[in-house]
């Protein structure tokens, strides 16, 4: 009987598998992080047999932790993060080269010669998307360029490219696949045709049979066990033994499966997840949105045979991790939950502003060059006022892109609904109410990414009959409305602006 879908939510630091129940309520879950490789100063890298490693883990670690025989699972998907890239022989299942993560930027110079003809804005008609470091399609021409024999192998058809889901479908099931918002995030597919852009293929030197097939974001795909680089599944463990047959049936970019977990299905409808980085996605209809405020146009989802659905979205690269660096690097705190209580022992920012920009500044900047900086600093400040101006980063940084996404899209927002790690943190959440003036919303089930997925794949199999049985299953957990008057907003926030001016142009 089956009573549950499960969705893999492969994140930038860590694995989960979490079953769900048909209420959307979280059964089982097991998590597991995976090491972070800097080999040079901006580059980030993982290593992708290590993330399959801890798919498999945390897999049978959550069937065992909730009791659950596989029998009981009706489908699985996967959920991913966007733009990290794997490149392996299609014989071996081996990367040629380590996976390299969103936030890297060693492709800057690519970028920048790519813009050379035609600007930052080249493919952006096509693909919704700047030439930036962030997206997949340079970092693919970066192993093609620089990793001995890597070309000749993609040209001879032996190469296969994948965002991290398609890595993982292709372990799970020998399927290479990929769904209609992975493939929005490599630079390389065209919004309209929803099909790889030869023209674009060319420029970069990608050959277009190194790339999966792109699907919907909710169908069957492949069955668990089928193939893993020629090794059945079964063998890797027995880990597969019980969950062999089960379809693979939802693919979902982590943003794109947070908005399709918050049942955001109307236009205008927008969701905002702090994790790693801040992602802030509104659901703009059937229809793509150009956006002439810095934002990308991007796919929001795709049901089966329905029509795509587009989204506009913002991205902020820094947010948690900045406390995982006040936590790693400087030490101030011992665990990142401690950063509120640190905040907490002063008033207000004591006039410091935090601007992260570590890996450049994301929207609606989009400038490589920018590098992180702390300014207002005086003899006053203490390492309460520096926690306080880390966590109200995140709430300007996420203002900055509402603003824009109000310009683009003609729509005001009346309430945000969030999720994501940060949502738990109080102090957090009534400060992003009061910058944005707009009600902030945390839903009942905070695991909205893996949900998404799980809705999507629970969707495929007629699990779910549809969306609205979805839409009944969302309910609210927690509301923070503004308290804060106008004046002390606009002061606030006009130091931030301020504050980000400072960062640019620093890398020459």
């Amino acid at each position: 009987m089956n009573k549950y879908v499960a969705a893999i939510d492969q994140g930038t630091t860590s694995t989960r598998f979490i079953v769900f129940d048909h209420g959307g309520n979280v059964v089982a879950v097991d998590q597991k992080e995976h090491e972070q490789i800097f080999p040079k100063p901006g580059w980030v890298e993982h290593d992708a047999l290590e993330i399959w490693e801890r798919v498999q883990e945390v897999m049978a670690g959550a069937l065992s932790q909730g009791g659950i025989s596989a029998s009981e699972i009706a489908a699985i998907g996967v959920t991913n993060q966007r733009e990290t890239i794997v490149l392996w022989d299609k014989n071996t299942g081996k990367p040629v080269y380590n996976a390299i993560v969103w936030q890297d930027t060693r492709t800057d110079v690519i970028c920048a010669k790519l813009a050379r003809s035609g600007g930052q804005d080249r493919f952006r008609r096509k693909t919704g998307l700047p030439l930036a470091t962030y997206f997949s399609g340079p970092k693919i021409k970066w192993i093609l360029d620089n990793v001995k024999g890597a070309k000749e192998k993609a040209q001879k058809g032996e190469l296969l490219f994948g965002n991290i889901d398609t890595w993982l479908i292709w372990n799970l099931t020998g399927e290479h696949v990929t769904d209609v918002t992975n493939a929005s995030r490599t630079l390389l597919m065209n919004l309209k045709t929803l099909d790889w852009d030869d023209e674009i293929l060319k420029v970069m030197g990608i050959p277009r049979k190194m790339l999966p097939r792109i699907k919907s974001s909710s169908e069957v795909y492949g069955y668990v066990g089928n193939a893993r680089g020629g090794v059945p599944a079964a063998e890797d463990g027995g880990w597969s033994q019980s969950l062999q047959g089960i379809p693979v049936s939802g693919d979902l970019g982590d943003q794109q499966a947070a908005l399709f977990g918050q049942t955001c299905f109307s236009a205008g409808e927008a969701k905002n997840t702090y994790g790693t980085g801040c992602f802030m996605l509104m659901n703009t209809g059937e229809k793509p949105v150009h956006s002439k405020a810095g934002l990308l146009t991007t796919l929001g989802y795709k049901i089966g045979n329905q029509k795509a659905v587009y989204a506009l979205e913002g991205s902020i690269a820094i947010t948690g991790a900045l406390i995982q660096w006040l936590r790693d690097n400087l030490g101030i705190i011992e665990k990142s939950s401690d950063i509120e209580s640190l905040a907490r022992t002063v008033e207000d920012n004591g006039g410091v502003y935090f601007v992260p920009a570590f890996s450049g500044l994301f929207a609606p900047y989009w400038k490589s060059d920018a590098r992180g900086v702390i300014v207002g600093l005086t003899r006053y400040v203490n390492k309460g006022h520096i926690a306080r101006a880390a966590l109200e980063a995140t709430a300007y940084q996420a203002c900055e892109v509402l603003d824009a996404m109000e310009a683009d899209s003609g729509v005001k927002l009346t309430a945000l609904k969030v999720d994501g790690g940060m949502v738990f943190n109080e102090l957090l959440m009534q400060f992003q109410s009061d910058i944005l003036n707009v009600p902030v919303v945390r839903p009942k089930v905070a695991e909205t990414t893996a949900l998404g997925a799980a809705y999507a794949a629970g969707l495929a199999v007629g699990f779910w009959k549809n969306t609205d049985e979805l839409k009944a299953n969302w309910g609210r957990d927690k509301e923070w409305t503004p308290k804060m008057d106008v004046k002390r907003r606009e002061g606030l926030y006009s130091g931030w602006k301020k504050a980000v001016t400072r960062t640019f142009d620093w890398v020459e």
